[in-house]
């Protein structure tokens, strides 16, 4: 067996050293796997090669020797090494001399000696699910101040010197978590790992009761960033120990507040901050990124027991604020003579007019996805002082306001929202005509307002209504459109409905009520 030489043993003591078997391309020693069999095996014995018909007694004699040699040879090593203070191993691969006619053979045995050769006096043997076994070659004092596992087994049986480990899981990350505990800078070796195997390590420190290791992997996973789905694996991993009573509370802290601390009043604050925001690409940016992540709350159930983070009792304070501030602003508009006022101080006022009903959009959006906008629609139909004003401001003033009528209009036409019968009824009562002085301007210089969908919400927000309402709202909407054609909003989808409610399905009912009397 060919080995890394040891140095002395001092005083018949084990003298423990902090160095790897061998280094992996992830930066760290481990136990050989399959695939370095398989490897290996190729190396040594060709499977394909051709057996000669009449073999020479002297070649034949000299093949056994080779393969006597062969059995004795071993695994190599990944060529990347670490220095000289070294903790001193052995690793040997053991395989069956090939018999003729038969299917090729893998090595099956795995040798590792930890510390100085010939002090150990404890042998465990793993076997593997991937077909061959370990054999370590350990020390009772490390085994027994380390693992908690290893401590019962010997004080069950003080004589103990042979333990085996059927069907181990992961026996890599075996060898790898016995042989932490023959180092002494165990976080500088656990540096150089990735997530995954440090979680794998964890698994087996937790079943060899491994506390030190556990600890250490904890640290780590604290301290180090999670990509991906690591976080995942972590919080699972990390919330199984918390169970069985390890303190794991540092690395949970990442994904979760204190009880006293929760995170509604964060949100609260945030959508503060939005709403007040003057600068444009920010405000955006941060509404656009909000309503996605409040999207994708709304995908899961509230757990029993726990309050919708983004209560609308929260959301509606928003809006009666943004109310507010709007109707002032209207009525610092609507003074006599601040049309004609310079442009410098007319600007403010009108930016803050389009930044408050931006602001009820975005309400309107978040509440629409959690389909609680009912109240909205109810709010925004009472606001008849804020629709008088309306017709008194230039329209480069207003027009911001009736893109909140628009949206209210496409929401009850998809039925995000189902408001009731009065509220449909004055809603169309209060701003559908402001929203028709203003519809040739949205057209043509907002950007946003998408006037095919707007069309559509309004004609079947009409259509919802009782017949002789819809009828009383359609023919003022005739006049309208033949004033003003394009200037208008298109609502012939919604008048040809009518017609047919008004004029021929009565007179199909009633052919259907004379036939039995023919």
């Amino acid at each position: 067996m060919a080995e890394i030489r040891p140095t002395r043993v001092e005083q018949d003591q084990t003298k423990i050293r902090s160095v790897p078997i061998a280094v992996t391309p992830e930066g760290f020693w481990c136990c050989p796997s399959p695939a370095v069999f398989q490897k290996t095996l190729k190396t040594q014995s060709p499977l394909n090669k051709p057996k000669p018909s009449s073999p020479n007694p002297n070649t034949s004699a000299q093949k056994r020797e080779v393969s006597v040699s062969d059995e004795r040879r071993t695994v190599p090593a990944p060529s990347r090494m670490v220095d000289s203070d070294a903790q001193q191993c052995s690793v040997a691969a053991e395989r069956a001399v090939p018999k003729p006619k038969t299917e090729k053979t893998l090595p099956k045995k795995v040798a590792i000696e930890f510390g100085e050769p010939g002090t150990c006096d404890m042998k465990v043997v793993l076997t593997g699910k991937q077909g061959f076994c370990v054999k370590l070659s350990l020390h009772r004092d490390v085994l027994t101040e380390k693992s908690s596992f290893f401590a019962e087994k010997f004080y069950e049986d003080c004589g103990l010197s042979f333990l085996r480990v059927d069907d181990c899981e992961d026996v890599e990350m075996f060898v790898e978590t016995v042989g932490l505990m023959y180092c002494r800078e165990m976080k500088q070796r656990l540096m150089k790992q990735t997530v995954s195997r440090i979680l794998r390590i964890l698994k087996v420190a937790e079943f060899l009761g491994f506390s030190l290791c556990i600890q250490s992997c904890l640290e780590y996973l604290e301290a180090v960033p999670w990509v991906g789905k690591e976080e995942e694996k972590v919080v699972s991993t990390v919330l199984r120990l918390q169970r069985e009573g390890t303190g794991v509370n540092p690395v949970l802290k990442r994904v979760s507040f204190d009880a006293s601390n929760g995170p509604k009043d964060t949100l609260s604050h945030i959508l503060e901050l939005v709403l007040k925001s003057n600068e444009e690409r920010g405000r955006r940016e941060m509404k656009s990124i909000v309503l996605k992540l409040l999207r994708e709350n709304n995908r899961f159930p509230c757990p029993a027991g726990s309050d919708d983070i983004c209560n609308n009792d929260m959301i509606y304070r928003s809006c009666r604020s943004c109310l507010d501030s709007l109707l002032s602003l209207f009525n610092q508009a609507a003074e006599l003579g601040f049309a004609d006022t310079p442009s410098d101080n007319r600007e403010p006022v009108v930016k803050h007019i389009a930044l408050e009903a931006d602001n009820l959009l975005w309400l309107l959006e978040i509440l629409s996805d959690k389909q609680a906008a009912d109240e909205f629609a109810l709010m925004w139909a009472n606001q008849q002082e804020l629709a008088a004003l309306h017709g008194k401001l230039p329209i480069v003033f207003r027009y911001h306001v009736s893109c909140i009528s628009g949206r209210l209009y496409v929401g009850i036409g998809r039925g995000e929202l189902l408001p009731l019968k009065n509220t449909r009824r004055l809603l169309l009562q209060t701003w559908l005509q402001p929203l028709i002085n203003d519809y040739n301007w949205l057209q043509h210089g907002c950007r946003s307002f998408d006037w095919k969908l707007v069309e559509e919400g309004i004609g079947r927000t009409i259509l919802t209504l009782p017949l002789e309402e819809q009828q009383n709202i359609l023919l003022s909407w005739v006049g309208s459109f033949l004033k003003s054609g394009d200037g208008c909003p298109n609502l012939q989808r919604a008048f040809e409905v009518w017609w047919r409610r008004t004029f021929i399905k009565p007179y199909v009912e009633g052919q259907g009520n004379a036939m039995p009397n023919s």
